[in-house]
């Protein structure tokens, strides 16, 4: 397969992958009664593939080379997390939530780093992926350390830090995956 298409094909994942992301925490706040046990089959789903997403955008040509410059590390990680909450998940509701926060967390750290490169870039948005990531890391944290110990509660910050996740990604992949075929002309280099 060529780059280009391996490069749309990651760039196309990580938008979808975040628009089902996006809509899982949207789900988690509208309904907080969401039992544990299903979040954690739709999580290992999702971070299985995920993963398997990330593995393929470190592959491919990006021209900037920002979306993806931690992905293959990072989605090994999440194929490796989805497996054993799908195998082992059940009865590690309380792990299951410090697990997630603490993966929020790492990938909002990483955006933050990954947003001062797109500033050294000369990206325009990186800006606005950095306010995303911190709000998104800030409430990784939160859930990590999880203060408020209500079921309800819970779920209802889960689904606000999944639905910034979601964001997040969506931005990343939105602002700074370029695609060039070889007619495109790289920025900086148009007459």
């Amino acid at each position: 397969m060529d780059s280009l298409k391996t490069l749309k094909i990651a760039r196309n994942g990580y938008i979808v992958v975040a628009l089902i992301i996006c809509v899982l925490g949207i789900c988690l706040l509208v309904n907080p009664d969401c039992t544990a046990d299903t979040l954690i089959r739709v999580l290992g789903l999702i971070f299985i593939v995920d993963g398997i997403i990330k593995m393929i955008g470190y592959f491919s040509k990006d021209f900037y080379c920002l979306a993806f410059q931690y992905d293959f590390a990072f989605g090994i990680l999440m194929v490796a997390l989805g497996l054993v909450i799908l195998i082992h998940g059940e009865g590690y509701s309380q792990l299951l939530y410090a697990v997630l926060g603490l993966v929020i967390l790492m990938d909002a750290l990483l955006r933050i780093q990954m947003s001062m490169d797109a500033r050294k870039f000369g990206l325009g948005l990186w800006w606005r992926i950095l306010i995303i990531a911190v709000l998104t890391g800030v409430f990784g944290m939160i859930l990590v350390i999880d203060p408020y110990g209500g079921e309800g509660a819970t779920m209802t910050l889960t689904g606000t830090a999944v639905l910034l996740e979601g964001l997040l990604n969506l931005c990343v992949a939105v602002y700074t995956v370029k695609i060039l075929d070889r007619f495109s002309v790289p920025p900086g280099q148009q007459e």
